[in-house]
């Protein structure tokens, strides 16, 4: 009987341990609710989100900048450069890492994100939420 090679096992090791991607998101969205706690003062998101301080956020990749129905934006989201952006992970993961330097005049007086894992786990959060506030499985 051949014994497997050392870098199958390590292979086989790390899939295992990785467990199933379905859980690994689902974890992902729970640290991302722990993170959003930083941003709860401002806003909401879930089937009974209102604006706020801040737009709530439901849907909010693939959504333009600065088009939350009845919020009220600063003059820095009707800027061509940012009225013309769509959220993305990309550029979401941009702008929470600091506001004020990527969209100069916003009224959003949050420092930024900076832990990466942070960044990514409140995307997880975010990206569970339908336009309409409803939680995807």
């Amino acid at each position: 009987m051949r014994s497997a090679s050392p870098s199958m096992l390590l292979l086989c090791a790390g899939l295992l341990l990785a467990g199933p991607s379905s859980t690994a998101t689902a974890q992902d969205a729970a640290a991302g609710e722990r993170v959003f706690a930083q941003c709860r003062a401002c806003h909401q998101v879930g089937e009974t989100a209102r604006n706020g301080v801040g737009p709530q956020l439901n849907g909010l990749f693939g959504r333009t900048a600065g088009t939350a129905p009845g919020y009220a934006y600063s003059d820095a989201f009707k800027r061509p450069e940012v009225a013309s952006k769509v959220w993305s992970e990309d550029n979401f993961t941009t702008y929470i890492r600091d506001p004020r330097q990527v969209t100069p005049g916003t009224r959003m007086v949050f420092a930024g994100l900076r832990q990466d894992a942070q960044i990514t786990n409140l995307v997880a959060y975010l990206r569970q939420f339908d336009a309409s506030g409803k939680r995807s499985q």
